[in-house]
């Protein structure tokens, strides 16, 4: 694929950030994109390596050895069609997918994996500035009505295939905004907002119809969602945050981190939080509990709002600098990363748990508490205090909620408590009534919704029509 010798000419390279001094004082993104022949560069490296493990590795299988040759040939057009044939949004992967797919790519034995993440945003990208990313109308409209409730990646994944099948698809959004997790879980450095609403004018323009402000449950009940509709899928999201019940965990300025990171979303779009509502670290000694994603998005946060310091804690011990290559790849490595957010300052402490948190005379977190671990057990005498004056819960989602549409609509839940349906029909335990995404599997990654909501578009398809030419 691509240049047969361009593995052993051209080395691996990769978008760079701006320097950390000028891109924390604002909300923008902050990673520079390559030029031309540089992309052509890095899409020469696909070496014709036989088995593409890239495809396994990726969650929505996309054909990255064509699109890496069509890019090295300069066909970009060609290459948009391969990589939207299997991800609807790779502008949105492009910028915050983990990528997978270049752990497995068979050059990552050295090292030295092609940058697919990269390519893959380049192409998207160049395909909107070309014009040549368009409304996708249905040859045909079938009659048949489907919601879709949750307009994060899964349920805005599953209504484009919908839509594009024919069907008169309604996506309910409990919030003000349509993007779920993508608008208010992901910071504007990583992704801005205007990338989810050209979007969304796209779909509009294929006859999705939007309705933020829809609480299903609560707004409109379940049996008028059922009654309205051939069938619905239910793509809400795992939104029960993981919580930490120790001493002071009630003392003000703790907080869940979504609660947080939405927030300063909103403020970023233009809205007025109340003044006694606001979370903000400036000024404040910050610390963020959980390693993830989640939490390097409270360190890039804190420090963009001016936070006097920002500590990171995580109850796992330090990962090894490099994987075992052999034992591990090529699946995705256990190893030590630094975030873009990490780079631009705060202290890091692994293999420490949180005994309690102590508050001042107004009822502020002041100080936590916090012991060191071996072997998952806590050392004697380990005991320190750290400064707190603000503490965000980033230590993941343990489910949907349960409350509200799940309880209403009676739907079966599995041994972790999320939605219980297979893989292959979507099916919950509940005639007509589907699930995808994070409710369905459990708090996972945006390209693992997009897949997910691919899949259950077609299983719907094929359970009102009988028959689906939707890709799976």
């Amino acid at each position: 694929m691509g240049k047969p010798t361009g593995f052993l000419e051209i080395s691996r390279a990769d978008r760079g950030y701006e320097k950390v001094a000028e891109r924390v004082g604002n909300w923008r993104e902050f990673t520079k994109p390559f030029a031309e022949d540089e992309v052509k560069g890095q899409g020469a490296r696909c070496m014709d390596c036989g088995i593409p493990f890239c495809h396994n590795g990726c969650p929505v299988n996309n054909l990255i050895p064509d699109w890496n040759h069509l890019v090295f040939k300069g066909r970009w057009r060609d290459a948009l069609n391969v990589l939207h044939s299997t991800n609807n949004f790779p502008e949105f992967t492009g910028r915050i997918c983990p990528a997978p797919c270049e752990a497995a790519c068979t050059l990552n034995i050295n090292d030295d994996a092609v940058t697919i993440k990269s390519i893959e945003c380049s192409i998207v990208d160049r395909g909107w500035l070309e014009g040549w990313i368009q409304p996708e109308l249905p040859v045909r409209k079938t009659g048949k009505k489907i919601a879709v409730v949750g307009s994060g990646p899964a349920g805005m994944a599953a209504a484009q295939q919908l839509a594009r099948a024919g069907h008169a698809v309604t996506l309910f959004e409990k919030d003000d905004r349509i993007g779920g997790l993508l608008r208010y879980g992901i910071p504007d450095f990583k992704m801005e907002k205007h990338l989810i609403d050209r979007r969304i004018k796209q779909m509009e323009a294929e006859g999705v119809v939007f309705r933020p402000n829809s609480n299903v449950g609560a707004d409109i009940t379940v049996e008028k969602l059922l009654r309205d509709h051939h069938a619905v899928i239910l793509s809400g999201g795992a939104q029960a945050p993981r919580d930490l019940p120790v001493p002071g965990r009630d003392l003000k300025g703790v907080h869940f981190a979504m609660d947080f990171l939405s927030q300063n979303n909103k403020r970023v779009a233009g809205d007025t939080i109340p003044a006694n509502a606001v979370i903000t670290a400036k000024d404040k000694h910050v610390v963020v509990i959980g390693g993830g994603d989640t939490g390097s998005d409270c360190i890039g946060t804190s420090i963009r709002q001016g936070a006097k310091s920002v500590t990171q804690l995580e109850i796992m011990p330090r990962p090894p600098d490099a994987e075992n290559k052999p034992l591990v790849w090529p699946y995705w490595p256990l190893k030590f990363r630094t975030s873009s957010s990490q780079e631009e300052g705060c202290d890091r402490d692994f293999a420490v748990a949180t005994k309690s948190f102590g508050g001042d005379a107004a009822g502020n977190v002041a100080t936590q508490t916090v012991v060191r671990l071996e072997n998952g057990k806590e050392v004697a005498g380990s005991a320190f205090d750290l400064p707190a004056e603000l503490v965000l819960l980033a230590m993941g989602f343990v489910h949907p909620i349960h409350g509200g549409m799940l309880k209403n609509l009676g739907v079966a839940l599995d041994a972790r408590g999320n939605v219980q349906a297979d893989t292959l029909k979507y099916q919950t335990s509940v005639p007509k009534v589907f699930t995808a995404g994070d409710m369905r599997r459990g708090q996972s990654l945006v390209v693992w919704a997009i897949r997910e909501g691919r899949q259950a578009a077609r299983a719907v398809d094929e359970f009102l029509m009988g028959a689906t030419d939707l890709p799976r």
